[in-house]
């Protein structure tokens, strides 16, 4: 039976004087700024709201669980999880299973703030993270557009606020502490609102104000029962059809709910935190981090399924939990220290072998920079590298299968090194072989810029780049110079500009440079740019040869030789290195 829960207001109060809670089986919030923008539209045009699903903890029960809190000012880098409560003592508490986005949202909208990450700035750049708070134009009149939405609500900056004859921009969490009709007239007369505009604004605002502070929109299924195993089924059963939350959410519940003495939650996303956060960063999920738990305390099968997350399973997780941290903060620091990152690394899962096996050594602390495992880590380079080389994608499907026969075999072999030639038989043995044929290799000469498979082939090819400082994928001619108009201009048919643009872009213009001297590289034309860093005709020639540039034309009209001609030195070069026997 549902029940009324009275008006956004009083929920959100709730919310505020911790009455409302979140149960250590929900996950974090995920919504975007233009989802929390349209509930807000949603609600100001009368539709429905949703029915929510409240647990009735009682004083006697709330004692054993952990709870959070619902999130206030969001911070993409700073302040993205919910805050743990303190333990509650014979407290009754409504815990929320179903509803905490929505709930959520409106905290966000009516209280707090948002904080993403703009466009093209660094995560460690504080000034990239503007604080935004929920605004709505009262000047706009409410009519929908190709999308249908009425009411215009934005997540706005302080510097993004502008006042003038089309907007007004209403802080919305000041509507919480504003009593309905003279004061809403005297802010619109204290903000210049006159004649018809004054109608337009004062009747938005009181739309606001009747949606937060006098309709009943909130309406609730409570469960009383005190049986956690209770409550868990029917979180798993009402998320299970996978459009509220992903699965391994609700695997990452199961864990939350069955380990004793470590908060499981926490320490998933703290430990997913820390790794993304190593070298240039990563974009490594909970996902990643649940099933390297799986695979590094040898759990059966490393796939998500629930018969994977017993309570014997899960306990022995727990145990293992501190060597597993290391093992995967180990890998993330190898995999940065061979310059891979978010914007390289292809496949997340293709670190899951190199974790178990540092796992299986201790995970040496000096293992990715001392001299005594240097061969060992050249070994893992190369295995990793040419794995995600590889067109057909080793790390796409039969990946759990995969994964654990790989265990198998590092764990019968994986004492002393990496066992390079036994894992490539397994692999090989299910399909996903790293021998490359002239069909892959042609494929891999045609790699452009952008494309996750040219670092791991240019630091294939160009060894001696120390990738533990920050480099580029640098274009040996510049792109810059591959507009129709600069090719016109250097005497190429307008009609070319699309083919040699694509050839510009491909590896045999491509090269790896440390970031500086991309930097001042710039749009210099090769020739110039290396007569300019390197004093003599020795050093010039040793730097060409490095690269394997050949003899590099003075101007953008010998770059279709010297295409061709690097494409077929990169060629034997890649044979070579990939252990592509030529007859």
């Amino acid at each position: 039976m549902y029940k009324p829960g009275g008006t956004i207001a009083a929920a959100l109060e709730k919310i505020q004087t911790k009455s409302y809670v979140l149960p250590a089986i929900q996950r974090e919030f995920v919504w975007k700024p233009e989802q929390i923008e349209r509930l807000f539209d949603s609600l100001m045009q009368g539709y429905p709201f949703g029915t929510f699903l409240f647990w009735t903890v009682g004083q006697e029960t709330s004692g054993k669980f952990k709870f959070y809190d619902f999130v206030l000012n969001y911070h993409q880098r700073d302040a993205a999880h919910c805050p743990e409560l303190p333990k509650l003592h014979n407290q009754t508490v409504t815990a929320v299973l179903d509803g905490q986005q929505r709930l959520t949202a409106l905290n966000i909208g009516l209280r707090g703030s948002l904080a993403f990450k703009q466009p093209y700035k660094r995560m460690n750049n504080s000034m990239a993270f503007p604080k935004k708070t929920l605004h709505l134009n009262l000047l706009a009149t409410p009519q929908p557009d190709e999308d249908g939405v009425v009411y215009k609500f934005r997540f706005l900056s302080e510097d993004q606020i502008v006042r003038d004859d089309a907007s007004l921009w209403f802080p919305v969490p000041d509507i919480l502490g504003m009593k309905g009709g003279p004061p809403m007239l005297a802010w619109l007369t204290a903000n210049k609102v006159e004649g018809d505009a004054l109608n337009v604004a004062y009747t938005n605002l009181d739309r606001l104000h009747q949606v937060v502070h006098n309709e009943p929109c909130i309406f609730y299924y409570e469960e009383g029962s005190q049986d956690i195993e209770r409550v868990l089924n029917i979180f798993i059963r009402l998320n299970s059809g996978g459009t509220v939350l992903s699965y391994s959410d609700l695997l990452l519940s199961i864990a939350v709910a069955q380990w004793k003495i470590i908060d499981a939650r926490q320490e998933i996303h703290s430990l997913v935190d820390e790794i993304n956060d190593v070298g240039a960063g990563f974009s490594l999920s909970q996902d990643f981090v649940l099933k390297a738990g799986l695979m590094l305390s040898d759990i059966a099968s490393v796939g998500f399924k629930v018969e994977n997350f017993t309570q014997t399973n899960m306990q022995k997780l727990e145990k293992n939990w501190t060597e597993v941290r290391k093992a995967l903060v180990s890998a993330a620091e190898l995999a940065a220290n061979f310059g891979l990152s978010w914007q390289t690394l292809r496949a997340d899962s293709a670190l899951l072998p190199i974790a178990y096996y540092l796992y299986m050594r201790g995970s040496p602390k000096n293992f990715v920079t001392a001299g005594k495992y240097a061969a060992d880590r050249e070994a893992i380079r190369s295995w990793l590298m040419r794995s995600l080389l590889k067109t057909s994608g080793i790390w796409g499907s039969g990946l759990d299968t995969l994964l654990t026969a790989l265990r198998d075999v590092l764990k019968k072999n994986g004492d002393a090194e990496f066992p390079v030639e036994k894992i490539e038989k397994v692999m090989d043995q299910r399909g996903k072989s790293l021998t490359f044929s002239d069909i892959e290799i042609d494929d891999l000469l045609s790699v452009n810029y952008g494309d996750k498979r040219a670092f791991p082939l240019l630091t294939m090819l160009f060894p001696f780049v120390d990738l533990r400082n920050h480099f580029h994928v640098d274009h040996v001619f510049p792109i810059s110079l591959f507009t129709t108009k600069k090719l016109k201009k250097a005497g190429f048919s307008v009609d070319r500009a699309d083919e040699l643009w694509n050839l510009a872009n491909e590896i045999s213009n491509l090269q790896l440079l440390e970031g500086h001297s991309n930097i001042e590289k710039k749009d210099k034309l090769p020739a110039d740019w290396i007569t300019s860093q390197f004093a003599n005709s020795k050093e010039q020639k040793h730097y060409c040869e490095k690269y394997v540039l050949g003899k590099i034309p003075l101007g953008i009209d010998g770059f279709e030789k010297f295409h061709i001609a690097r494409r077929e030195r990169l060629r034997t070069m890649i044979n070579s290195v990939l252990g592509v026997e030529k007859v």
